[in-house]
């Protein structure tokens, strides 16, 4: 028995099966970023009956490709948008003491007071932190749980960002933001909670021709169509939200990340912060992560055109984030240093002229001609705002009778208080087990069917085989892609992809067959 939060290929079959023969369905989600497992979620545990359908993978576009953070909104107060800002810093205490305190950590964000950083320079970070405390403090967020930004001095500045330069460094200022262990792993647990509730989860299911009450959707395994109705349809495609209503105006960003060995930047533990030159608003971020990497990000550019499925860097991004961050270290980062890099796109909502660093990250809400409902923009530390919006529309416009949202105060799996059976392991875990799912960790290795289920997939990852397995058949990971790219991220470096390959390949085999 796995239990009413698994998803695997058995499960998928079945409640697929059950949509195309009719089964009554109130809301049709289509997309499966965070925007529609929120959304799902939201639906279902008001007890609406749920179906998300998403065409290749669970996080498989813009949600995999943030920055991990779950910001507190301080750049959008500093652009006098202190709506967004107060919301965001709402959502972020939420996620850190509510939905998932497990996923969701307090990283220190360092920015180094250097020679080329003048007097106001410095005046306006300080600020923007002073700002940033009165934000958590009126969003309910306790310094418990984040604690007050201060100013450090050289020596802590140099223990917290060790390849800093230390020449003319007057110390640092030193705030906190929440940090995600990982966006896929968000996007994984809010849908796996929405099934927990009852929605039916299903990828590599493509949606086409929908309006106010159906889809066509196709089996992407199988090459099957059928027609699906539903009270509801709404659109959560993200970048991807044009296919489906050509009237939808998005102007998609580029934002890329450059990946590095830890060791590259001397094993920091704060987020060395570096403005960039020119600009009084915006900075570069060196972010300590998982399996032993620093994410060097992120760029802010337009990108026109045809929606590629996986965007990818340019030579010229690349440059200017080496560039930036060189200001402030002692020892120069060049291309050779780089491990791996990803791109995403941001869905902005199209005003016009204008940077893309300066269009709003608002979302909308709009029913389109055919009366199917579609929600664009946004940001991934709004989502479960962002759900409950679109779903409170979606009822009052379709006249739907249904409680209130209940997702502000609900844990997710892997959260401590939610009630997911956890089973006792005779092994020791793993800390790295525990930072990705939380109270779940024992349940990981107590369910492991595979052979050696504590030994690493490859020498010098942390990512054991029952987590390969777990993917497969809790996670909803359909091939070695899944497991290798979005249930854990050893694929954002090519050596480590390689090396991790065959258990992936054999997980796929041994346990994803539908049942």
């Amino acid at each position: 028995m796995t239990g009413p939060t698994a998803l695997n290929r058995a499960r998928r079959a079945t409640e697929l099966a059950a949509l195309a023969e009719g089964d009554p369905v109130d809301v049709i989600v289509i997309g499966g970023g965070i925007t529609g497992a929120g959304i799902a979620l939201d639906a279902a545990t008001r007890g609406l009956n749920v179906a998300l359908v998403e065409k290749h993978d669970l996080a498989f576009g813009t949600s995999r490709w943030s920055s991990k953070l779950v910001h507190g909104g301080l750049r959008y107060l500093a652009t006098g948008n202190i709506g967004i800002a107060r919301r965001s810093a709402i959502e972020r205490g939420i996620l850190m003491t509510r939905n998932a305190p497990h996923l969701v950590k307090a990283m220190p964000q360092l920015v180094p007071l250097l020679p080329t950083m003048g007097r106001a320079s410095r005046a306006l970070v300080r600020t923007g932190f002073v700002a940033g405390d009165g934000l958590r403090r009126l969003a309910g967020t306790s310094a418990s749980t984040l604690p007050r930004s201060r100013r450090v001095d050289a020596r802590r500045t140099a223990e917290l960002a060790p390849t800093v330069r230390t020449e003319g460094l007057d110390g640092g200022f030193l705030a906190y933001d929440g940090q995600l262990i990982d966006d896929a792993r968000l996007v994984t647990a809010v849908a796996r909670t929405a099934a927990q509730h009852g929605a039916h989860i299903l990828t590599r299911v493509s949606a086409g021709a929908a309006d106010a009450t159906s889809v066509r959707l196709t089996d992407q395994l199988t090459g099957d169509s059928f027609d699906a109705s539903a009270r509801v349809v709404i659109n959560a495609a993200g970048v991807w939200a044009g296919d489906l209503d050509p009237a939808l105006t998005l102007r998609p960003s580029r934002g890329t990340h450059l990946v590095f060995d830890a060791e590259a930047f001397g094993n920091p533990t704060a987020a060395l912060t570096i403005p960039i030159p020119g600009e009084l608003n915006r900075f570069v971020f060196a972010m300590p992560e998982q399996l032993g990497r620093v994410y060097l990000g992120l760029t802010d550019e337009d990108a026109p055109g045809p929606i590629p499925d996986v965007p990818q860097p340019t030579p010229g991004e690349i440059d200017f984030l080496l560039d930036t961050v060189n200001t402030a270290l002692a020892t120069e980062l060049t291309t050779g240093d780089v491990r791996g890099a990803y791109a995403g796109l941001r869905p902005l909502i199209d005003t016009g002229e204008g940077h893309t660093a300066d269009v709003s990250r608002e979302h909308a809400v709009v029913e389109s001609a055919s009366g199917m409902i579609s929600i664009i923009g946004g940001k991934l530390t709004e989502y479960r705002y962002m759900a409950q919006d679109v779903v409170d529309r979606a009822l009052e416009l379709r006249g739907l009778g249904a409680p209130g949202c209940r997702t502000a105060n609900l844990p997710l799996v892997g959260a401590p208080a939610n009630p997911v059976a956890t089973l006792r392991s005779e092994h020791a875990l793993p800390s790295s087990l525990v930072a990705r799912f939380g109270a779940e960790a024992p349940n990981v290795i107590a369910r492991a069917r595979c052979s050696h289920p504590t030994e690493p997939v490859a020498d010098g990852i942390d990512v054991i085989r029952a987590e390969f397995e777990y993917a497969v058949t809790h996670e909803g990971a359909l091939s070695a892609d899944d497991i290798l790219d979005r249930r854990t991220r050893i694929g954002l470096v090519a050596e480590d992809r390689a090396r991790a390959a065959e258990v992936a390949a054999e997980m796929i085999a041994e346990f994803g067959e539908a049942e």
